[in-house]
């Protein structure tokens, strides 16, 4: 008789940081920050210093991995976290480290 266990989390969990912790990130040190909303919504304002890459578009991980440094840590963020979410998860899989902004765009506006 043989056994064998299946690891439904056999992919790792994407990591989260706050907005807070992301200013102070901003301040001391050039990271590397992706945004992944609409340019739409770009336009309406954005974190100083990130590069973009829309998630809906058919060739986001190719826009997005040519503008990052895969031995760098990325941070992304969208309007609220969702987006962003399912995007670290495409580039982690991929082999970038990442970290998800949580409330995205929406809670730096109210903290900044």
């Amino acid at each position: 008789m043989s056994l064998f266990f299946v690891n439904c989390n056999s992919q790792e969990e994407i990591k989260t940081i706050s907005t807070v912790e992301l200013k102070e990130l901003l301040a001391k040190d050039k990271i590397q920050l992706l945004d992944v909303r609409s340019l739409k919504e770009i336009e309406a304002g954005f974190i100083k210093t990130a590069k973009f890459a829309n998630y809906f578009d058919d060739d986001f991980f190719e826009k997005a991995s040519q503008q990052l440094d895969k031995a760098k840590t990325v941070y992304l963020y969208c309007r609220s976290g969702n987006r962003s979410g399912k995007s670290a998860k495409i580039l982690q899989e991929k082999g970038f480290k990442v970290y998800n902004v949580l409330g995205g765009y929406n809670q730096w506006k109210k903290e900044n």
